[in-house]
């Protein structure tokens, strides 16, 4: 028997998922009825040729602009359902079975717009509850180059509490996160305001100064947005945005892992300041990820790359071009270098997001909980997906060769 035709035969039977289990490799069966998990089983052994196959709960990213071609706000382009369906079946087939859509800054036209049509989509019953609410990055954020990213100019603007209320009544009040800059004006009460409401506020793209960092925490501020990106290239050594956010213990921070965005050693450093219980990992992908390598063109005319690695180039000014990594390549770049254990980037990757954001149906494996999960191969580092499933239903398989 081939090693992949054992990964089906061997690891799912009728409402019966077996594999390696990612805390501690060994066999385990997970049954499952009606969508969740009924028990996980402790196998004494199997047979000898049984694959190397591990089996986690499915991935949860928490910043996710757009996937497959399709984008949900930066770049703007005609968003329709269908986009937004495609979007979510294509992440699955790497593992992703939660996000969060994230738009960025743009018009209030945009927003509204967009709102609608993702949370008309999300209630679409094919699609399990994957998109389990909305995080919005922007508008309210710094308008200095570098800390603004590539967040268009002309739409940063200040907090409008009268704004968001609108864009949060289109999302049903799924607004689940907000990235905002804490120095500008208004925002330290607009974190208050967001606080009071359970809307779990984001620092990023800030050039805050300690100071103003520590009230946005006393104000409710929770987490730091793709810490280390989102800044000017060149900073201070003493007074920058980063000591603040990893000084303070209360607050968590998202990092992005794709091998492009952060230096090993800064991932490192990161790492051992927050530990496993305070990082949450994340993508930033853009509608570029999922699409083969090759030359692009923007729909504002940049000529950009998508290179055999997966990195995202920009071929007129040079330098990245933003993400077209999914978190699946976080799992295993984390690990690769911290040496972390695969039971601890699962963590940051699932069990972390699903607890910060009260997702508690999910991002373990527990009698009770849905039953999101992943099947897997681990090869130097490379997260392989073979199966995906979403409340017990198998949403993707990956084909034999």
């Amino acid at each position: 028997m081939r090693k992949k035709e054992a990964i089906y035969n061997f690891c799912y039977a009728r409402n019966t998922i077996t594999g390696l289990h990612y805390l501690d490799n060994s066999p385990v069966e997970i049954n499952i009825n009606e969508g969740k998990i009924i028990n996980v089983k402790r196998l004494e052994k199997l047979p000898k040729d049984f694959p190397e196959v591990y089996i986690a709960p499915g991935l949860i990213d928490n910043q996710v602009n757009g996937f497959a071609g399709v984008t949900f706000a930066l770049g703007g382009g005609e968003l329709v359902p269908e986009g937004v369906k495609h979007a979510t079946k294509e992440l699955w087939k790497y593992g992703i079975t939660t996000y969060l859509p994230t738009l960025t800054t743009n018009s209030r036209e945009l927003f509204l717009k967009h709102l609608s049509i993702i949370r008309y989509v999300s209630r679409d019953p094919d699609l399990y509850g994957s998109i389990a609410g909305f995080h919005l990055e922007g508008p309210y954020i710094s308008s200095e180059d570098g800390y603004r990213g590539a967040h268009p100019l002309e739409h940063v603007r200040l907090p409008d509490w009268n704004e968001f209320m609108e864009f949060r009544e289109v999302s049903e009040n799924n607004i689940v996160q907000v990235t905002i800059a804490p120095e500008i004006d208004g925002a330290l009460d607009f974190i208050t305001k967001c606080n009071q409401l359970g809307i779990i506020v984001a620092l990023g793209h800030h050039n805050a100064s300690a100071e103003i960092v520590t009230s946005a925490i006393d104000r409710g501020a929770k987490i730091s947005t793709h810490l280390g990106n989102g800044a000017a290239i060149t900073i201070s050594r003493h007074k920058n945005p980063f000591w603040s956010q990893l000084a303070d213990d209360r607050l968590n921070i998202s990092i992005i892992c794709d091998g492009f965005h952060l230096p090993p050693e800064v991932i490192s450093v990161f790492y051992k300041v927050k530990g496993v219980e305070q990082i949450i990992l994340t993508s930033d992908v853009t509608s570029y990820g999922g699409l083969p390598a090759g030359n692009y063109m923007t729909s504002v005319g940049h000529s950009i790359k998508i290179t055999q690695e997966g990195m995202l180039w920009n071929n007129d000014q040079g330098g990245l071009y933003g993400s077209a990594s999914v978190i699946t390549k976080g799992v295993g770049h984390i690990m690769k270098v911290t040496g972390c254990s695969l039971g601890e980037a699962i963590q940051m990757a699932s069990t972390n997001p699903a607890h910060f954001y009260g997702f508690n149906d999910r991002g373990v494996l527990e009698p009770g909980k849905r039953a999101d999960i992943i099947l897997f191969t681990l090869d130097d580092f490379n997260v392989n997906i073979q199966k995906t499933w979403i409340k017990g239903k198998l949403v993707y398989e990956k084909e034999e060769n």
